[in-house]
């Protein structure tokens, strides 16, 4: 009996809770229908089957290669161009959540939880289970908070967050709560960015060329605190306030007494409270209308723990002409969440060359495409 109900709770704990994979709430062939855009704009299935689906990115060829939060990592050839994949391939399995995946030289990044590494000429070896170089092994391998997004910089270095491995505490080691970044062989890790609780995405201003980066904000403050965080980044060894101020002017109750908020960097724009914003971009492609050029674009996972449940979107942030300043928050695709049940979950985004844009879904297993038609 003491053993049924001590499963039990950690059945119903809220980091089991967190992690959970809900089913989807209405049949997937009628979920796109409820997909609302503005107008002009349509989604699609690029490809189905895609198992907790999360980072994409893009090969030279067009081939689409996109991380889980599982074990495997995928390829999505379209060699016809039809705006659909051919095929799902697996080409690596048995990995620890390789949630990132970056392009860089015809060679794919993967990032594991504890390591990051490498497939050379990947293109060739799509169905020869090919063996990776391990580029940087010394990754922290905390489950919570472990999902690593990596993306290569304008400076060509790449960048990997490590995020707190808690709801909110102070780092027991200085590589917690940080965005860090090395060169492309794994050499020269240095931390860029402090006092951020848990980005799995980030993206640089085609006008200034500086990061910026989503963060989830800490729960257990109430359904409406604190906000999560839409971050910019101009320059190295800012700190943005985790875990003793959150959104910019909200002290912890344990960790925030004696802090002052104007010592830390402020958000760019306050999100929605525990909307989880994961994969942002710019859009900076020619296809959708000339108000998205250099926009924001946010997946909202979700929330896990709120009484009523927000996010299961994309939302868009409006930046103004200098590229330092967020001007509007507001919905861009919505509809994975119905009466209170979600089908859907957006994780990340990848701009096609055609200027489309990719969604991958890691509760639905699928990447949607997204296309304006005038």
């Amino acid at each position: 009996m003491r053993l049924r109900l001590f499963v039990a709770s950690l059945l119903l704990s809220p980091l089991a809770l967190a992690f959970t994979t809900e089913r989807p709430a209405v049949a997937p062939a009628a979920g796109l229908a409820q997909i609302k855009l503005p107008p002009g704009f349509t989604i699609s299935y690029f490809a189905q089957n895609v198992s907790s689906a999360r980072e994409l990115a893009l090969g030279p060829d067009g081939t689409v290669y996109v991380g889980t939060r599982g074990d495997k990592v995928y390829a999505l050839p379209d060699r016809n161009k039809d705006g659909k994949a051919d095929e799902v391939i697996t080409i690596a399995s048995g990995l620890n959540a390789p949630n990132g995946v970056a392009m860089r030289n015809g060679a794919l990044y993967v990032a594991e939880i504890n390591r990051i590494i490498r497939y050379d000429n990947i293109a060739q070896k799509l169905k020869q289970k090919p063996k990776p170089a391990v580029v940087y092994d010394q990754l922290p391998d905390r489950d919570h908070h472990g999902y690593r997004f990596i993306a290569f910089g304008p400076d060509s270095k790449l960048y990997v967050p490590v995020g707190a491995p808690c709801n909110v505490c102070e780092p027991e080691e200085p590589i917690f709560g940080t965005i860090n970044r090395m060169n492309a062989d794994g050499t020269g890790l240095e931390i860029f960015a402090k006092g951020v609780r848990n980005t799995v995405g980030f993206d640089w201003s085609p006008v200034t060329k500086e990061m910026w980066f989503t963060d989830n904000g800490r729960d257990m403050l109430g359904d409406n605190t604190p906000p999560c965080e839409l971050n910019r980044a101009p320059q190295a060894g800012l700190h943005f306030g985790f875990p003793y101020v959150h959104g910019g002017n909200i002290l912890d109750p344990k960790f925030g007494a004696g802090k002052k908020p104007a010592d830390y960097t402020a958000p760019a724009r306050k999100l929605g409270p525990h909307v989880a914003p994961l994969g942002m971009t710019f859009y900076a492609g020619k296809q959708f209308p000339a108000q998205y050029r250099n926009q924001i674009l946010i997946p909202e996972h979700g929330s896990w723990n709120r009484s009523n449940k927000i996010g299961y979107r994309i939302t868009l942030v409006r930046v103004d002409a200098s590229g330092k300043k967020a001007t509007a928050y507001e919905t861009f695709a919505e509809g994975w969440l119905q009466n209170g049940q979600s089908w859907g979950r957006p994780v990340a985004l990848l701009e096609l060359p055609d200027g489309s844009l990719l969604v991958s879904d890691d509760q639905n297993d699928a990447v949607y495409r997204i296309s304006y038609k005038g």
